[in-house]
């Protein structure tokens, strides 16, 4: 079933988004209370520090209550490549188009910032499977594992996907 009430979006970080973001995220379930703390440092970031921040944010709302978002921005010393650093759905939306409308509007987003790859991590614990799935299904595809990257027993698993296909040989990006 689709989402009945529908929901706005916007891009631009507000003073309470900390403290929505920490809710929103720490209700999921997924991440540890460190992993947390680092998605509201990002908000402080781009609140503190705008666009030089180099962190960008879709925000999804019902009716002025954060129901998802996402952080995104350019990876440096690349020419058009940019990691999807979170994406986050309500544990009540998930499974209703949520994340797969904040994900296609992210790339939009991306694509209009002039970007050309997408790169995004989950971890490769059990807990995750759905996470993996979930890139897979829009599109991704894995790129790489790396073994205990975050714990003993717990992989980064690296996703990617072209925006826009290859680039080309001496285009200014």
């Amino acid at each position: 079933m689709r989402n009945v009430t529908p929901v706005t979006f916007r891009d631009e970080a507000r003073p309470e988004d900390p403290q929505n973001v920490r809710r929103i995220v720490r209700e999921t379930g997924f991440f540890y209370p460190h992993e947390v703390e680092v998605a509201v440092e990002l908000v402080g970031e781009r609140l503190s520090r705008g666009a030089s921040s180099g962190y960008s944010f879709l925000f999804a709302e019902d009716a002025g209550r954060l129901v998802g978002y996402t952080c995104f921005g350019p990876i440096a010393c690349t020419r058009w490549s940019y990691d999807l650093f979170w994406i986050v759905v309500g544990k009540d939306r998930r499974g209703r188009g949520l994340g797969r409308d904040l994900l296609a509007r992210t790339e939009e987003a991306i694509a209009a910032m002039g970007g050309r790859r997408v790169y995004t991590e989950t971890s490769s614990r059990d807990l995750y499977a759905p996470t993996r799935g979930f890139y897979l299904k829009c599109g991704y595809r894995q790129d790489a594992i790396l073994e205990d990257f975050y714990g003993p027993g717990d992989g980064k698993v690296i996703y990617v996907k072209e925006l826009t296909g290859s680039p080309v040989a001496g285009e200014d990006a």
